[in-house]
């Protein structure tokens, strides 16, 4: 299976989000401080399907 986290983050960092702290476990919280979005990061994306609900929840219209 791919592993997607280092391509999320790299899509995040494009859009304009930054890292902010590190949260409970191996998640990594983000945020955009413009628009004011905070979004949740897992350090181990395995799915696709994961991936693309994160870059929904950023507003990011991007797709895996």
């Amino acid at each position: 299976m791919a592993e997607y986290e280092k391509k999320v983050r790299e899509v995040l960092k494009q859009h304009g989000f930054v890292f902010h702290h590190h949260g409970r476990g191996d998640h990594d919280v983000w945020v955009k401080v413009s628009a004011n979005i905070k979004v949740t990061v897992d350090g181990k994306i395995k799915s696709r399907h994961m991936a693309n609900q994160i870059m929904k929840e950023a507003g990011i219209d991007h797709h895996f």
